[in-house]
Protein backbone atom coordinates (compact mmCIF):
# COMPACT_ATOMS: atom_id res chain seq x y z
CA UNK A 1 0.00 0.00 0.00
CA UNK A 2 1.06 3.60 -0.57
CA UNK A 3 1.68 5.50 2.66
CA UNK A 4 1.22 9.28 2.59
CA UNK A 5 1.54 12.18 5.01
CA UNK A 6 -0.01 15.64 4.85
CA UNK A 7 2.51 18.44 4.22
CA UNK A 8 1.14 21.97 3.80
CA UNK A 9 -2.11 20.56 2.51
CA UNK A 10 -0.46 18.30 -0.06
CA UNK A 11 -0.19 14.53 -0.03
CA UNK A 12 3.41 13.38 -0.03
CA UNK A 13 4.50 9.77 -0.19
CA UNK A 14 6.75 8.23 2.45
CA UNK A 15 8.04 5.41 0.26
CA UNK A 16 7.98 4.18 -3.31
CA UNK A 17 4.80 2.29 -4.22
CA UNK A 18 4.44 -0.87 -6.23
CA UNK A 19 2.70 -0.18 -9.51
CA UNK A 20 -0.52 -2.07 -10.19
CA UNK A 21 0.62 -3.24 -13.60
CA UNK A 22 -2.52 -5.33 -14.13
CA UNK A 23 -4.55 -2.08 -14.04
CA UNK A 24 -2.41 0.16 -16.27
CA UNK A 25 -2.98 -0.05 -20.02
CA UNK A 26 -0.08 -1.70 -21.85
CA UNK A 27 0.78 1.23 -24.11
CA UNK A 28 1.62 3.39 -21.10
CA UNK A 29 4.53 1.26 -19.88
CA UNK A 30 5.37 -1.12 -22.70
CA UNK A 31 7.28 0.20 -25.74
CA UNK A 32 5.96 -0.44 -29.20
CA UNK A 33 7.30 -3.62 -30.83
CA UNK A 34 10.24 -3.47 -33.23
CA UNK A 35 9.33 -3.67 -36.02
CA UNK A 36 5.81 -2.39 -35.42
CA UNK A 37 2.51 -2.32 -37.28
CA UNK A 38 -0.90 -1.09 -36.29
CA UNK A 39 -3.92 1.14 -36.75
CA UNK A 40 -5.39 4.17 -34.99
CA UNK A 41 -9.20 4.31 -35.01
CA UNK A 42 -11.28 7.36 -34.02
CA UNK A 43 -14.94 6.91 -33.08
CA UNK A 44 -17.96 8.98 -32.06
CA UNK A 45 -20.57 7.91 -29.51
CA UNK A 46 -24.05 8.75 -30.78
CA UNK A 47 -25.94 7.07 -27.95
CA UNK A 48 -24.76 6.75 -24.34
CA UNK A 49 -26.22 3.30 -23.78
CA UNK A 50 -24.67 2.04 -27.01
CA UNK A 51 -21.34 3.61 -26.07
CA UNK A 52 -21.27 1.82 -22.75
CA UNK A 53 -22.24 -1.46 -24.38
CA UNK A 54 -19.40 -0.95 -26.85
CA UNK A 55 -16.93 -0.51 -23.97
CA UNK A 56 -18.25 -3.67 -22.30
CA UNK A 57 -17.52 -5.60 -25.47
CA UNK A 58 -14.11 -4.04 -26.08
CA UNK A 59 -12.57 -3.91 -22.59
CA UNK A 60 -11.82 -7.67 -22.31
CA UNK A 61 -9.45 -7.23 -25.27
CA UNK A 62 -7.60 -4.22 -23.82
CA UNK A 63 -4.24 -5.34 -22.50
CA UNK A 64 -2.56 -4.30 -19.28
CA UNK A 65 1.14 -3.77 -18.68
CA UNK A 66 1.19 -7.12 -16.86
CA UNK A 67 -0.70 -9.04 -19.54
CA UNK A 68 0.97 -12.16 -20.89
CA UNK A 69 -0.29 -11.25 -24.36
CA UNK A 70 2.31 -8.50 -24.44
CA UNK A 71 4.92 -11.19 -25.03
CA UNK A 72 3.19 -11.82 -28.34
CA UNK A 73 3.67 -8.14 -29.22
CA UNK A 74 0.03 -7.46 -30.01
CA UNK A 75 -2.37 -5.34 -27.99
CA UNK A 76 -5.19 -2.80 -28.00
CA UNK A 77 -5.47 0.41 -26.01
CA UNK A 78 -8.36 2.84 -25.48
CA UNK A 79 -8.41 6.58 -24.87
CA UNK A 80 -11.49 8.71 -24.23
CA UNK A 81 -11.84 12.47 -24.80
CA UNK A 82 -13.76 14.78 -22.51
CA UNK A 83 -16.57 14.80 -25.07
CA UNK A 84 -16.50 11.01 -25.01
CA UNK A 85 -16.80 10.84 -21.22
CA UNK A 86 -19.75 13.20 -21.42
CA UNK A 87 -21.32 11.15 -24.21
CA UNK A 88 -20.99 8.02 -22.06
CA UNK A 89 -23.08 9.69 -19.36
CA UNK A 90 -20.40 10.52 -16.77
CA UNK A 91 -21.80 12.73 -14.03
CA UNK A 92 -21.20 16.46 -14.09
CA UNK A 93 -19.35 16.21 -10.79
CA UNK A 94 -16.89 13.72 -12.26
CA UNK A 95 -16.54 15.67 -15.49
CA UNK A 96 -15.60 18.79 -13.57
CA UNK A 97 -12.87 16.91 -11.72
CA UNK A 98 -10.81 16.76 -14.93
CA UNK A 99 -8.33 19.59 -15.67
CA UNK A 100 -9.72 22.50 -17.67
CA UNK A 101 -7.16 22.00 -20.44
CA UNK A 102 -8.48 18.48 -20.95
CA UNK A 103 -12.10 19.61 -20.86
CA UNK A 104 -11.70 22.27 -23.55
CA UNK A 105 -9.52 20.10 -25.81
CA UNK A 106 -6.36 20.59 -27.83
CA UNK A 107 -7.84 22.77 -30.58
CA UNK A 108 -9.08 25.30 -28.05
CA UNK A 109 -5.58 25.46 -26.56
CA UNK A 110 -3.92 26.26 -29.91
CA UNK A 111 -2.63 29.64 -28.73
CA UNK A 112 -0.93 28.03 -25.73
CA UNK A 113 0.56 25.31 -27.94
CA UNK A 114 1.82 27.69 -30.60
CA UNK A 115 -0.40 25.96 -33.16
CA UNK A 116 -0.80 28.84 -35.59
CA UNK A 117 -0.10 29.51 -39.25
CA UNK A 118 -0.07 26.24 -41.18
CA UNK A 119 -0.57 24.40 -37.86
CA UNK A 120 -3.74 26.30 -36.96
CA UNK A 121 -6.70 24.01 -36.12
CA UNK A 122 -8.65 25.57 -38.98
CA UNK A 123 -6.24 23.74 -41.30
CA UNK A 124 -6.51 20.38 -39.54
CA UNK A 125 -7.86 17.25 -41.17
CA UNK A 126 -11.41 16.28 -40.31
CA UNK A 127 -12.49 15.15 -37.66
CA UNK A 128 -9.75 16.64 -35.46
CA UNK A 129 -10.79 19.61 -33.39
CA UNK A 130 -14.49 19.29 -34.26
CA UNK A 131 -15.55 17.85 -30.91
CA UNK A 132 -16.77 14.69 -32.61
CA UNK A 133 -13.84 12.47 -31.59
CA UNK A 134 -14.93 10.56 -28.48
CA UNK A 135 -12.88 7.36 -28.42
CA UNK A 136 -9.47 6.47 -29.82
CA UNK A 137 -8.37 2.88 -30.23
CA UNK A 138 -4.84 1.86 -31.16
CA UNK A 139 -3.75 -1.64 -32.15
CA UNK A 140 -0.01 -2.33 -31.84
CA UNK A 141 1.60 -5.50 -33.22
CA UNK A 142 4.94 -6.74 -34.52
CA UNK A 143 3.72 -8.18 -37.82
CA UNK A 144 1.24 -7.17 -40.50
CA UNK A 145 -0.64 -10.44 -39.98
CA UNK A 146 -1.07 -9.72 -36.27
CA UNK A 147 -2.20 -6.19 -37.07
CA UNK A 148 -5.04 -7.57 -39.15
CA UNK A 149 -5.90 -9.97 -36.35
CA UNK A 150 -5.91 -7.30 -33.63
CA UNK A 151 -7.87 -4.88 -35.79
CA UNK A 152 -10.39 -7.58 -36.62
CA UNK A 153 -11.04 -7.99 -32.89
CA UNK A 154 -11.68 -4.27 -32.55
CA UNK A 155 -13.88 -4.18 -35.64
CA UNK A 156 -16.02 -6.98 -34.29
CA UNK A 157 -16.89 -4.66 -31.41
CA UNK A 158 -17.76 -1.52 -33.38
CA UNK A 159 -18.67 -2.38 -36.98
CA UNK A 160 -22.40 -2.47 -37.52
CA UNK A 161 -22.90 -1.38 -33.93
CA UNK A 162 -25.71 1.19 -33.83
CA UNK A 163 -24.87 4.21 -31.72
CA UNK A 164 -21.09 4.18 -32.35
CA UNK A 165 -19.68 5.66 -35.58
CA UNK A 166 -16.20 5.30 -37.08
CA UNK A 167 -14.80 8.72 -37.99
CA UNK A 168 -11.32 7.87 -39.20
CA UNK A 169 -8.76 5.08 -39.38
CA UNK A 170 -5.04 5.39 -39.99
CA UNK A 171 -2.78 2.41 -40.59
CA UNK A 172 0.82 2.80 -39.50
CA UNK A 173 3.95 0.71 -39.59
CA UNK A 174 7.70 0.61 -39.36
CA UNK A 175 9.51 1.71 -42.47
CA UNK A 176 12.53 -0.16 -43.86
CA UNK A 177 15.31 0.12 -41.30
CA UNK A 178 12.78 1.23 -38.67
CA UNK A 179 13.13 4.82 -39.86
CA UNK A 180 10.65 7.67 -39.53
CA UNK A 181 9.21 9.75 -42.35
CA UNK A 182 12.33 11.95 -42.60
CA UNK A 183 14.68 8.97 -42.64
CA UNK A 184 15.85 8.87 -38.99
CA UNK A 185 15.80 5.99 -36.54
CA UNK A 186 13.28 7.12 -33.94
CA UNK A 187 11.88 6.26 -30.52
CA UNK A 188 15.28 5.92 -28.85
CA UNK A 189 15.14 8.29 -25.90
CA UNK A 190 12.39 7.17 -23.49
CA UNK A 191 12.22 7.82 -19.75
CA UNK A 192 12.94 4.95 -17.38
CA UNK A 193 9.95 4.67 -15.00
CA UNK A 194 10.30 3.52 -11.42
CA UNK A 195 8.43 0.28 -10.73
CA UNK A 196 7.33 -0.24 -14.34
CA UNK A 197 8.69 -3.78 -14.51
CA UNK A 198 10.32 -3.08 -17.84
CA UNK A 199 14.06 -3.38 -18.28
CA UNK A 200 15.57 -0.05 -19.30
CA UNK A 201 19.20 0.02 -20.40
CA UNK A 202 21.52 1.77 -17.94
CA UNK A 203 21.88 4.50 -20.54
CA UNK A 204 18.39 5.75 -19.74
CA UNK A 205 19.51 7.07 -16.38
CA UNK A 206 17.82 7.15 -12.99
CA UNK A 207 14.22 5.93 -13.17
CA UNK A 208 11.71 8.77 -12.87
CA UNK A 209 8.96 8.52 -10.25
CA UNK A 210 5.90 6.77 -11.63
CA UNK A 211 3.54 9.56 -10.61
CA UNK A 212 4.93 11.71 -13.42
CA UNK A 213 3.27 9.28 -15.82
CA UNK A 214 0.50 7.41 -13.97
CA UNK A 215 -2.13 8.89 -11.65
CA UNK A 216 -2.29 7.69 -8.06
CA UNK A 217 1.45 7.53 -7.41
CA UNK A 218 4.00 10.10 -6.18
CA UNK A 219 5.87 12.15 -8.74
CA UNK A 220 9.34 13.65 -8.59
CA UNK A 221 8.26 16.16 -5.93
CA UNK A 222 6.65 13.45 -3.79
CA UNK A 223 3.20 14.91 -4.41
CA UNK A 224 0.21 12.91 -5.59
CA UNK A 225 -1.37 14.77 -8.48
CA UNK A 226 -5.13 15.47 -8.37
CA UNK A 227 -7.10 12.61 -9.93
CA UNK A 228 -10.45 12.54 -11.71
CA UNK A 229 -13.16 11.41 -9.32
CA UNK A 230 -14.21 8.94 -8.09
CA UNK A 231 -10.87 7.27 -7.37
CA UNK A 232 -11.78 4.17 -9.38
CA UNK A 233 -11.99 6.41 -12.43
CA UNK A 234 -8.71 8.24 -11.92
CA UNK A 235 -6.31 5.80 -10.30
CA UNK A 236 -3.89 4.07 -12.68
CA UNK A 237 -5.09 6.24 -15.53
CA UNK A 238 -3.13 8.85 -17.47
CA UNK A 239 -3.50 11.48 -20.18
CA UNK A 240 -2.47 11.27 -23.82
CA UNK A 241 -1.75 14.00 -26.31
CA UNK A 242 -2.44 12.72 -29.83
CA UNK A 243 -0.72 14.80 -32.54
CA UNK A 244 -0.64 13.96 -36.23
CA UNK A 245 2.05 15.47 -38.45
CA UNK A 246 2.51 15.37 -42.22
CA UNK A 247 6.14 15.40 -43.30
CA UNK A 248 7.17 17.73 -46.11
CA UNK A 249 9.88 15.43 -47.43
CA UNK A 250 10.49 17.46 -50.58
CA UNK A 251 11.15 20.64 -48.58
CA UNK A 252 13.43 18.75 -46.21
CA UNK A 253 15.50 17.28 -49.04
CA UNK A 254 15.67 20.63 -50.85
CA UNK A 255 16.96 22.21 -47.65
CA UNK A 256 19.70 19.59 -47.33
CA UNK A 257 20.63 20.03 -51.00
CA UNK A 258 20.95 23.78 -50.50
CA UNK A 259 23.20 23.40 -47.47
CA UNK A 260 25.55 20.59 -48.48
CA UNK A 261 27.54 20.19 -51.67
CA UNK A 262 28.25 16.51 -51.05
CA UNK A 263 26.30 13.62 -49.59
CA UNK A 264 28.58 13.64 -46.55
CA UNK A 265 27.95 17.36 -45.93
CA UNK A 266 24.20 16.92 -46.31
CA UNK A 267 24.11 14.03 -43.86
CA UNK A 268 26.12 16.02 -41.33
CA UNK A 269 23.61 18.89 -41.59
CA UNK A 270 20.77 16.38 -41.14
CA UNK A 271 22.52 15.01 -38.05
CA UNK A 272 23.07 18.49 -36.59
CA UNK A 273 19.35 19.30 -36.90
CA UNK A 274 18.38 16.27 -34.82
CA UNK A 275 21.48 15.63 -32.69
CA UNK A 276 21.78 12.10 -34.04
CA UNK A 277 22.84 10.55 -37.31
CA UNK A 278 20.04 8.91 -39.24
CA UNK A 279 21.20 5.56 -37.85
CA UNK A 280 20.40 6.77 -34.33
CA UNK A 281 24.04 7.21 -33.34
CA UNK A 282 24.31 10.33 -31.11
CA UNK A 283 26.63 13.10 -32.21
CA UNK A 284 28.11 13.27 -28.72
CA UNK A 285 29.63 9.81 -29.26
CA UNK A 286 30.13 9.97 -33.04
CA UNK A 287 30.63 13.67 -33.83
CA UNK A 288 32.27 13.40 -37.23
CA UNK A 289 31.22 10.15 -38.92
CA UNK A 290 28.10 8.02 -38.57
CA UNK A 291 28.41 4.78 -36.59
CA UNK A 292 25.46 2.52 -37.52
CA UNK A 293 26.51 -0.18 -35.04
CA UNK A 294 26.34 2.38 -32.24
CA UNK A 295 22.95 3.59 -33.46
CA UNK A 296 21.56 0.06 -33.40
CA UNK A 297 22.82 -0.73 -29.88
CA UNK A 298 20.24 0.15 -27.19
CA UNK A 299 22.89 -0.32 -24.50
CA UNK A 300 24.96 2.53 -25.98
CA UNK A 301 22.90 4.76 -28.27
CA UNK A 302 21.42 6.75 -25.39
CA UNK A 303 24.35 6.53 -22.97
CA UNK A 304 25.64 10.07 -23.06
CA UNK A 305 25.43 13.52 -21.54
CA UNK A 306 26.62 16.96 -22.59
CA UNK A 307 29.35 17.41 -19.98
CA UNK A 308 32.04 17.45 -22.69
CA UNK A 309 29.99 19.49 -25.12
CA UNK A 310 29.29 22.64 -23.12
CA UNK A 311 29.60 24.88 -26.18
CA UNK A 312 27.51 22.76 -28.52
CA UNK A 313 30.31 21.97 -30.95
CA UNK A 314 29.11 18.37 -31.23
CA UNK A 315 25.36 18.79 -30.65
CA UNK A 316 24.00 22.29 -31.37
CA UNK A 317 21.95 23.77 -28.54
CA UNK A 318 18.99 24.13 -30.90
CA UNK A 319 19.02 20.53 -32.14
CA UNK A 320 15.85 18.51 -31.63
CA UNK A 321 17.08 15.98 -29.06
CA UNK A 322 18.98 18.54 -26.97
CA UNK A 323 15.86 20.69 -26.76
CA UNK A 324 13.51 17.86 -25.88
CA UNK A 325 15.84 16.35 -23.27
CA UNK A 326 18.55 18.85 -22.27
CA UNK A 327 20.03 16.35 -19.78
CA UNK A 328 22.88 18.14 -18.00
CA UNK A 329 22.99 21.16 -20.33
CA UNK A 330 23.24 24.38 -18.34
CA UNK A 331 19.92 26.12 -19.03
CA UNK A 332 19.34 29.86 -18.88
CA UNK A 333 16.07 29.25 -17.02
CA UNK A 334 16.20 26.92 -14.01
CA UNK A 335 14.23 23.78 -14.86
CA UNK A 336 14.03 20.27 -13.46
CA UNK A 337 14.27 18.29 -16.69
CA UNK A 338 12.64 15.20 -15.13
CA UNK A 339 9.45 17.17 -14.49
CA UNK A 340 8.96 17.62 -18.23
CA UNK A 341 9.51 14.14 -19.61
CA UNK A 342 6.92 12.38 -21.74
CA UNK A 343 6.49 8.78 -22.80
CA UNK A 344 6.42 8.89 -26.59
CA UNK A 345 4.77 6.30 -28.76
CA UNK A 346 5.56 7.53 -32.25
CA UNK A 347 4.13 5.78 -35.29
CA UNK A 348 4.95 6.43 -38.94
CA UNK A 349 2.32 6.31 -41.67
CA UNK A 350 2.37 6.46 -45.46
CA UNK A 351 5.19 5.58 -47.87
CA UNK A 352 8.75 5.46 -46.54
CA UNK A 353 11.18 8.34 -46.66
CA UNK A 354 12.40 9.00 -50.21
CA UNK A 355 15.84 10.63 -50.40
CA UNK A 356 15.15 11.55 -54.04
CA UNK A 357 11.90 13.41 -53.33
CA UNK A 358 12.59 17.06 -54.17
CA UNK A 359 9.43 18.55 -55.66
CA UNK A 360 6.64 20.51 -54.00
CA UNK A 361 4.33 17.68 -55.00
CA UNK A 362 6.39 15.41 -52.76
CA UNK A 363 5.45 17.66 -49.84
CA UNK A 364 1.80 16.75 -50.33
CA UNK A 365 2.28 12.98 -50.25
CA UNK A 366 0.29 11.57 -47.33
CA UNK A 367 3.05 10.45 -45.01
CA UNK A 368 4.26 11.48 -41.63
CA UNK A 369 4.10 10.60 -37.97
CA UNK A 370 1.48 10.29 -35.26
CA UNK A 371 2.71 10.77 -31.71
CA UNK A 372 1.06 9.64 -28.51
CA UNK A 373 2.57 11.78 -25.73
CA UNK A 374 1.77 10.11 -22.40
CA UNK A 375 1.98 11.72 -18.96
CA UNK A 376 -0.07 12.15 -15.79
CA UNK A 377 0.02 15.86 -16.62
CA UNK A 378 0.25 15.56 -20.40
CA UNK A 379 -1.65 18.75 -21.20
CA UNK A 380 0.54 20.98 -19.01
CA UNK A 381 3.73 19.21 -20.10
CA UNK A 382 2.99 19.39 -23.83
CA UNK A 383 2.05 23.05 -23.56
CA UNK A 384 5.25 23.80 -21.61
CA UNK A 385 7.39 21.96 -24.14
CA UNK A 386 5.69 23.65 -27.09
CA UNK A 387 5.99 27.14 -25.57
CA UNK A 388 9.41 26.91 -23.97
CA UNK A 389 11.42 24.21 -25.70
CA UNK A 390 9.96 23.82 -29.21
CA UNK A 391 9.00 27.38 -30.17
CA UNK A 392 11.58 29.34 -28.16
CA UNK A 393 15.33 28.86 -27.90
CA UNK A 394 16.15 31.25 -25.05
CA UNK A 395 16.00 28.52 -22.41
CA UNK A 396 19.00 26.73 -23.91
CA UNK A 397 20.90 29.60 -25.50
CA UNK A 398 19.49 29.23 -29.01
CA UNK A 399 17.92 32.72 -28.96
CA UNK A 400 14.71 32.91 -31.02
CA UNK A 401 15.37 29.78 -33.07
CA UNK A 402 12.68 27.08 -33.02
CA UNK A 403 12.95 23.31 -33.03
CA UNK A 404 14.21 22.51 -36.56
CA UNK A 405 12.23 19.26 -36.80
CA UNK A 406 8.80 19.85 -35.24
CA UNK A 407 8.73 23.64 -34.83
CA UNK A 408 6.48 25.85 -36.93
CA UNK A 409 8.96 28.13 -38.67
CA UNK A 410 8.64 31.81 -39.55
CA UNK A 411 9.94 33.18 -42.83
CA UNK A 412 13.69 33.69 -42.68
CA UNK A 413 14.14 31.21 -39.81
CA UNK A 414 17.70 30.15 -39.02
CA UNK A 415 19.58 27.30 -37.37
CA UNK A 416 22.95 27.83 -35.72
CA UNK A 417 25.76 25.28 -35.70
CA UNK A 418 28.45 26.30 -33.16
CA UNK A 419 31.95 25.73 -34.49
CA UNK A 420 35.43 27.23 -34.39
CA UNK A 421 36.59 29.75 -35.37
CA UNK A 422 33.20 31.01 -36.60
CA UNK A 423 29.75 29.55 -36.04
CA UNK A 424 27.70 28.51 -39.04
CA UNK A 425 24.22 30.00 -39.34
CA UNK A 426 21.97 28.18 -41.79
CA UNK A 427 19.05 30.10 -43.24
CA UNK A 428 15.91 28.83 -44.87
CA UNK A 429 14.67 26.43 -42.19
CA UNK A 430 11.07 25.56 -43.06
CA UNK A 431 8.21 23.79 -41.35
CA UNK A 432 9.21 20.25 -42.22
CA UNK A 433 6.42 18.61 -40.21
CA UNK A 434 2.98 20.24 -40.49
CA UNK A 435 0.43 19.55 -37.77
CA UNK A 436 -2.70 17.98 -39.29
CA UNK A 437 -4.69 17.34 -36.12
CA UNK A 438 -4.67 16.60 -32.44
CA UNK A 439 -6.76 15.58 -29.44
CA UNK A 440 -6.38 15.11 -25.70
CA UNK A 441 -7.41 11.68 -24.41
CA UNK A 442 -7.77 10.18 -20.96
CA UNK A 443 -6.46 6.59 -20.89
CA UNK A 444 -8.34 4.89 -18.03
CA UNK A 445 -7.23 1.88 -16.05
CA UNK A 446 -8.75 -1.51 -16.81
CA UNK A 447 -11.03 -1.20 -13.78
CA UNK A 448 -12.05 2.30 -14.84
CA UNK A 449 -12.98 1.06 -18.32
CA UNK A 450 -15.22 -1.56 -16.73
CA UNK A 451 -16.69 1.05 -14.38
CA UNK A 452 -17.44 3.41 -17.29
CA UNK A 453 -18.95 0.56 -19.29
CA UNK A 454 -21.42 -0.09 -16.50
CA UNK A 455 -22.46 3.45 -15.59
CA UNK A 456 -26.11 3.85 -14.74
CA UNK A 457 -27.82 7.10 -15.72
Amino acid sequence: MLSVTEVAGEKRSTHSPTLELHEIQATVLRPRPAPYFGTHVLLRIDDAQAGRAFLRRLTPYVDSAADSRITANAWLDVGITYGGLRALGLSQESLQSFPETFRVGMAARAKHLGDDGVNDPKNWDNPFGTGQVHIGISAFTDTEEKRHRALAIAREQYEGFAGVSVLDTQDFGAQPGDLNSLGYKDGIDQPAIEGSGGESPPAYGRPIKAGEFVLGYPGETGVLLPMPQPDILGRNGTYVGFRKYQSRVGAFNRFLQANGSTEEERELVAAKLVGRWRSGAPLTLAPDVDDPALGADPQRNNDFDYARDRRGYKVPFGSHIRRMNPRDTQLTRLTDVNLHRLIRRGTTYGPPYDPNALSEADDEVTRGAIFLFISAKAMATIEFLQQEWVNDGDFIGANDERDPVIGRQEEGATFTIPKQPVRRRIRGIQTFNVLKGGEYFFMPSISALNWLANLST
